[in-house]
């Protein structure tokens, strides 16, 4: 059984547009899905369903088997579940870095500030950031920033992390460092689903890649053969993705 099963899902807004058309994808435990696919076809609002940020118009989304779209389902809880890393890292910028990782501890998991601070610490250091925990987000840099944002999720252990276009607000050699980072938890059994239009992360993780487009996914491969397809919507997104820095 996968971690995550979503099947036929649609989201539809009340203006008609359908973001989803019948999105069917798993994500096993310990793996990282990447999925890919130019601005607007939905791939944003298919993380924001699964923790319920935003609510399908219809089909299924199970999380270890249970139903997590459910009316009784107890969405706080849900979302302490799954991490969620946000392309503006969305950091408190009152907080220190260490403040900012112990936050959710204290007041979702009601741990003690030794305790939360104990746990936090260890996921910094786990992404090289405990010697920045006294400082605050406009101290560090944008890749530092995601760390920390990472390190804020982890901490939860989450079932999954969903990281929303992680390197869009980055600078290249910043976005290596964060692909080369999902590329080592994803050897450490991470379990990630990363959306992104950013060729050159994908060929850093280093796994096949799920394209959506229209709102369903229309192909699921490694690069090297996406950028090889006839399929002209294919083609026009991963034709010049091979060699990419």
């Amino acid at each position: 059984m996968a971690l995550i099963e979503i099947r036929d899902l649609v989201k539809r807004y009340e203006d008609g547009h359908e973001a989803l058309a019948g999105v069917n994808l798993d994500v096993a435990e310990g793996e990282v899905k990447v999925v890919m696919g130019s601005s607007g076809c939905g791939k944003s609002t298919l993380l924001r369903c699964i923790n319920r940020l935003v609510e399908p118009t219809s089909g299924s989304i199970r999380i270890r088997g249970e139903d997590v779209l459910g009316p009784g389902v107890d969405k706080r809880a849900l979302r302490q579940s799954i991490g969620f890393v946000f392309q503006q890292f969305a950091l408190y910028r009152h907080l220190t870095v260490l403040g900012n990782v112990t936050l959710a501890l204290r007041h979702l998991k009601k741990l003690s500030r030794p305790a939360a601070e104990e746990k936090a610490l260890h996921e910094l250091a786990r992404l090289d950031m405990a010697g920045h925990r006294d400082r605050y987000p406009s101290q560090i840099s944008g890749g530092q920033k995601q760390r920390v944002a990472l390190a804020r999720a982890l901490a939860m252990d989450p079932a999954v992390v969903l990281l929303d276009e992680p390197t869009s607000a980055l600078d290249p050699v910043m976005s290596r460092e964060v692909g080369s980072l999902i590329a080592r938890l994803h050897r450490e059994k991470v379990t990630m689903l990363c959306v992104t239009h950013d060729l050159t992360l994908a060929e850093r993780i280093g796994v096949p890649v799920t394209f959506i487009d229209g709102g369903i996914v229309r192909r699921e491969a490694a690069l090297e053969a996406l950028a090889a397809e006839s399929d002209p919507r294919i083609k026009a997104f991963f034709g010049h993705s091979s060699g990419a820095a």
